[in-house]
């Protein structure tokens, strides 16, 4: 799908998948209980971390790839946070310097084979080579029968339907059934490929800028704030299917994704060919066949002032505020973290989900500083020419659970660190820890004052 031109053709293959990354589809609780688990699985990682730091950028990748693996392929998604062997197709994936070199190739071939192995000398610049990833997909795509079979609400299952479908189908002139896209075995090989690959690094590198940002000394009234709300929301039985109403949850998202979109670069579209010869585009006429993009790292720092008027400076900082107020609807009209529109990013609510679990399970516990030895430079965004990373790619935190916060102000004994490693996986629903009020109210009395060398 994600590399289909063709208007109609593009369309057809969407509506056939379309559903599995519904909104509702994804709160399904089988759908919505994996994400949770996994989320669940990174926060062990942060428990083990008290006392000295974690590298986050690994550990978030591993949550992105086995959230994107268990909506794709459940039962039979990696579990990469735990697994060595499966974090190793994580990396495979995710630490890969061959973008520019595939651009290159794709729109200046010939410049591409003259320059090829100078680019691979002086720049590491190799093919992308991901044999450990093809292997999984292959083998959970291509074999003829798993048992059990994958899971309803899965992208596998559906396009197992549509195969199964295909051999009783009537076949328009297109060569689809009834208009809608029928995928062979390696279709379905292909299209799971595309969309594990595309949900590891936007959704990791989204977290991973975010919570940097929120460890920083600057932000550290929006993360006393964040954890007051989630602590409230724990306190009051609110479950993961419900988060989207946390207020201030949704404007921490979505400011982290409107300063660090996971594709902040170009997103090129061509102009149709119809019986005008072309589009007009804010009063420009541009001929069909012309490549136009719109950058989302571009359009989110046009700010607005009080009156309307346009005033960049404004759009500078991270201030989640601006999605609470009059300002708000301004700012999403201008909102392109997922571009827009068919070519959308199909898994808006997937990733949005995941991100509410992850942030929920973290901030609900810990507090967040960076270690001593992470620079700003390390953090800057480095262009990959469409998607973008920390330039390091590390960001090492360290994480102080917050009845460690409370208990050392108050003078009480925190309680035991090996809870969580004692805990059974939690359901959908919260279960409130019985010092959860307190924690929450000294904690909030207290974070001002807070510094990482007192913690």
């Amino acid at each position: 799908m994600f590399t289909t031109l063709e208007k109609d053709e593009h369309a057809r293959r969407r509506r056939l998948i379309a559903d599995r990354y519904a909104n509702t589809n994804v709160l399904r609780p089988q759908s919505l209980g994996g994400i949770a688990q996994n989320a669940t699985n990174f926060v062990r990682r942060c428990f083990e971390s008290v006392g000295g730091s974690l590298d986050i950028y690994p550990g978030l990748h591993a949550y992105a790839f086995d959230c994107i693996t268990h909506h794709l392929f459940d039962p039979y998604d990696t579990k990469s946070l735990q697994d060595v062997k499966d974090e190793e197709v994580m990396r495979e994936v995710t630490f890969d310097d061959s973008l520019q070199n595939r651009l290159l190739k794709h729109y200046h071939p010939t410049i591409h084979r003259l320059l090829g192995n100078a680019l691979r000398t002086l720049f590491n610049a190799k093919p992308r080579e991901t044999p450990l990833a093809d292997a999984f997909v292959l083998d959970k795509t291509t074999s003829p029968s798993l048992s059990p079979s994958p899971s309803p609400f899965t992208l596998l299952h559906r396009l197992r339907q549509s195969l199964d479908k295909s051999e009783k189908a009537d076949y328009d002139d297109s060569g689809s059934a009834q208009g809608t896209f029928i995928p062979d075995s390696l279709d379905i090989a292909a299209e799971c490929l595309d969309h594990m690959a595309a949900g590891i690094d936007t959704t990791g590198d989204a977290l991973c800028f975010l919570m940097w940002e929120l460890s920083q000394p600057r932000s550290r009234h929006v993360q006393r704030k964040l954890q007051q709300e989630l602590l409230a929301a724990k306190s009051n039985g609110v479950t993961d299917n419900k988060l989207a109403q946390l207020p201030y949850l949704e404007a921490v998202i979505m400011e982290g994704l409107r300063c660090w979109p996971a594709i902040p670069m170009s997103l090129p579209r061509v102009v149709p060919w119809d019986e005008k010869g072309g589009k007009e585009i804010d009063g420009w006429w541009v001929p069909s066949g012309t490549v136009v993009s719109c950058q989302a790292y571009s359009v989110h720092r046009l700010g607005i002032d009080s009156k309307g008027e346009w005033f960049p400076e404004e759009a500078e900082g991270f201030r989640p505020e601006r999605w609470l107020g009059g300002e708000a609807e301004e700012w999403k009209k201008r909102f392109f973290a997922f571009a827009t529109g068919g070519r959308g990013c199909i898994g808006k609510h997937l990733a949005l989900a995941e991100m509410r679990l992850l942030l929920k399970e973290v901030y609900s516990r810990f507090s967040t500083f960076p270690d001593d030895s992470m620079t700003q430079e390390d953090m800057d965004m480095s262009d990959q020419l469409i998607s973008s990373r920390p330039r390091g790619q590390r960001c090492l935190l360290r994480f102080v659970p917050l009845e460690d916060l409370a208990g050392k102000h108050h003078g009480s004994p925190t309680p035991g660190r090996q809870q969580m490693a004692a805990e059974e996986p939690e359901s959908t629903v919260w279960r409130v820890n019985s010092t959860c009020k307190g924690i929450a109210n000294s904690y909030v009395e207290t974070l001002d004052n807070e510094s990482l060398g007192a913690a």
